[in-house]
């Protein structure tokens, strides 16, 4: 495992500014397990805003699910209705876009969106299929070979962990 010049919280930071103005009426985040989910619970808190925010995964559409198989990590929790939601998904890297892909289609298992947009901590570029984030707090250059990741501490504050794959 490596450093990488890369300050979460601060990113966490830059990441509630921009969403802020993307809020209306109608907006319900949804974070990504798990990194995008601890993201929304903790962007929820901090803009006040009423209810709770909702969690999704990406493994009963994955196009890798025969090699993965179900994730114990955590399963889709939407406490509140999805048809004509302004839904805002949130995750910590933007990489692929794979799981994305996945996870938009686990969305529309429980109903129709009136829109779907995504925030990500990081974009790191590497896209597989056309995904774009509306809102990424920073974007940076990662060989293949090499992962980033979200933690989350006892305290609820946010660190990255790069590490190399294999």
């Amino acid at each position: 495992m490596s450093s990488l010049a890369l300050d979460a919280e601060a990113l966490y930071a830059e990441l509630l500014g921009a969403v802020r103005p993307l809020l209306g009426p109608n907006t319900r985040l949804v974070g990504i397990v798990s990194g995008g989910q601890w993201l929304a619970e903790r962007l929820h808190a901090d803009l006040g805003l009423p209810g709770a925010a909702g969690a999704i995964s990406s493994a009963m559409h994955r196009d890798d699910f025969a090699k993965r198989g179900l994730a114990a990590s955590g399963q889709t929790t939407l406490p509140f209705d999805i048809d004509g939601a302004d839904v805002l998904l949130l995750d910590d890297v933007l990489y692929t876009g794979r799981t994305v892909r996945a996870v938009v289609n686990e969305l529309f298992d429980y109903g129709r969106p009136a829109r779907v947009r995504l925030a990500v901590l990081v974009d790191r570029g590497g896209r597989q299929l056309p995904v774009a984030a509306e809102v990424a707090a920073a974007r940076v250059a990662l060989p293949a070979t090499r992962s980033l990741r979200l933690a989350r501490g006892d305290d609820g504050g946010f660190s990255f962990h790069v590490e190399n794959k294999g």
